[in-house]
């Protein structure tokens, strides 16, 4: 009966069966040669099971596996196909969580200060450190020195943004004395942060003795954050929030861009909200906002910041925006309407400035910062 037969026999007509099956599915593969060393093996095998010996089934279920060995003949550059098919399963598999549950975004600039930063320059007296440390430090902190020193006594003539290959922005500074200066930094940045301020209040005429910096400093780069787009299709947005959204349709940032981009705001006002800012508070529905991150932003006031806050405003110095433009101007969202602020309330264009988000123009909210290895890392508030 079957199951009085000894467990080695089952196991050696298994490894027959196997044996048999991949014969014949690589018969057409390998020599005749090694198809009749293979059979005859088999044949060995299917006596010695009859024999029901325990030691021959053994002895022969190795030589059998051996001669196998010779089926399977190793393919030319298996090594780099099997590399390349994981990297191609790995692509899939990121586009994968990049569509449905996680994409990556960079902070391009200082709207949601100082929750998160946008491209930060620093300028300082010091030359740049050694390599090492500059290594270091960019991958860390996103850092990246600039240390540009003239090369003789010469003057600014002209200064320009230009990209390369379509990603790269770099500044190129030309001197009286025919001197070029190439610097991996968007020019505002440059101007603004890295150049001696005389620069800008002699209108670009500062002349500079041979050794004497130019540009000097460093630039972190913006927060890089993960975004959940996976959590909207189950839930509706919440306020106080910081969530992404596209651009596409809404009229007044569409005028200034040809394509659609990736904003990154505060939700302060979500389907048929009514709000208004009365500086440095924003009121909700009537009320004060009183949810921890709309009070952190209201907790400082632009002649006394608290902590990088300045408290929510009627607009930047210096402008008139169309909504919330002062403490009376109320705004009252329609049911398929998000209203974005910026923490950086003085110096962030939002809806003040552009107008609602439409609902289908929400992708997802930001939850955690994955680089750089500063302040902000972790989960943001």
């Amino acid at each position: 009966m079957f199951f009085l037969t000894p467990t080695y026999v089952k196991q050696g007509r298994q490894f027959l069966k196997d044996a048999r099956k991949m014969l014949d599915y690589k018969r057409d593969l390998v020599t005749p040669e090694i198809a009749e060393e293979v059979e005859r093996e088999i044949g060995q095998l299917d006596a010695a099971i009859r024999t029901a010996d325990e030691k021959k089934i053994e002895d022969q279920v190795h030589l059998l596996d051996e001669k196998c060995g010779k089926l399977a003949r190793p393919q030319k550059d298996a090594g780099i196909r099997e590399n390349v098919e994981v990297f191609l399963v790995a692509i899939v598999v990121a586009l994968g969580v990049r569509t449905y549950f996680l994409q990556p975004f960079t902070i391009p600039t200082g709207s949601m200060q100082p929750t998160l930063n946008g491209i930060i320059g620093h300028r300082t007296n010091e030359p740049s450190p050694n390599p090492l440390v500059q290594a270091a430090h960019m991958a860390l902190f996103g850092r990246t020195y600039v240390d540009v020193v003239a090369k003789a006594d010469e003057t600014i003539t002209d200064i320009s943004e230009e990209k390369r290959f379509g990603f790269f922005t770099y500044t190129r500074i030309k001197t009286s004395s025919e001197n070029e200066y190439l610097i991996h930094v968007q020019m505002k940045t440059v101007v603004d942060d890295l150049m001696d301020p005389a620069y800008a209040k002699r209108q670009g005429k500062r002349t500079y003795k041979a050794g004497e910096p130019i540009a000097r400093g460093y630039v972190d780069t913006g927060d890089h954050v993960f975004v959940d787009k996976c959590s909207y299709n189950f839930c509706k947005p919440v306020r106080g929030e910081v969530f992404v959204f596209t651009t596409k349709g809404i009229a007044e940032i569409m005028s200034h861009s040809e394509t659609s981009q990736f904003y990154i705001k505060r939700m302060a006002g979500t389907p048929l909200d009514t709000l208004r800012i009365d500086p440095p508070n924003l009121y909700i529905n009537g009320s004060k906002a009183v949810s921890p991150p709309f009070l952190r932003v209201a907790s400082g006031t632009l002649a006394n910041p608290k902590d990088g806050y300045r408290g929510y405003s009627n607009g930047p110095v210096g402008w008139h925006w169309p909504y919330l433009n002062s403490p009376e101007s109320t705004v009252t969202l329609e049911s398929d309407q998000y209203f974005a602020l910026g923490d950086n309330s003085y110096y962030s264009s939002d809806s003040r400035n552009w107008g609602t988000v439409p609902e289908e123009n929400v992708m997802g909210h930001a939850v955690f910062v994955y680089w750089p290895f500063g302040p902000h890392w972790g989960l943001i508030r």
